[in-house]
C-alpha cells in the first residue's frame, strides 16, 4: 500500500489534486472496486478485472482516466489513439473537473462487467 501512496504523494501540484480527487471519485462508485498498483500506474479493479487506471500522457503533460474496456465507449470528448481496447479521458488539472462525464463513463463502464458483457 506504501507504494501506491507514494504515487499519489510524490505527483506535484495540481496533478496530485487531480489523480486523488479521482480516486475518491472511482472508489464511491462501487464497494467492489479496488485500488492496486500496477506497472506502477494506479489501478482500479471490479471484483479483480482491470476496470480503470489513472496516468499522465506523455504529449499532452496532463492526467487522464484510462478505461480498460473503452472500446465500447463512443463518447466525443474520449481519445483511443493507438490503443486497440483502452480509451482515455484527458483532464485539465487547472480546471474544475467534469464529475457529470467522469461519474457517467464509470457507471457505464460498470455496467459493462455488471451486465456481463465483460465477463469476471
Amino acid at each position: 500500500m506504501k507504494q501506491l501512496d507514494d504515487f499519489y504523494l510524490n505527483q506535484e501540484e495540481p496533478i496530485k489534486g487531480t489523480f486523488l480527487a479521482l480516486k475518491e471519485i472511482i472508489l464511491k462508485q462501487d464497494k467492489d472496486i479496488t485500488h492496486v498498483l500496477k506497472y506502477g500506474m494506479p489501478f482500479f479493479c471490479y471484483k479483480g478485472k482491470m476496470f480503470c487506471y489513472l496516468w499522465i500522457h506523455k504529449k499532452y503533460k496532463k492526467p487522464y482516466l484510462s478505461i480498460v474496456e473503452g472500446k465500447y465507449f463512443d463518447e466525443p470528448f474520449m481519445l483511443q489513439e493507438a490503443r486497440s481496447r483502452m480509451k482515455i479521458m484527458l483532464l485539465d488539472p487547472n480546471q474544475d473537473l467534469p464529475l457529470e462525464q467522469i461519474e457517467s463513463v464509470l457507471i457505464k463502464a460498470l455496467n459493462l462487467y455488471k451486465s456481463g458483457i465483460i465477463k469476471l
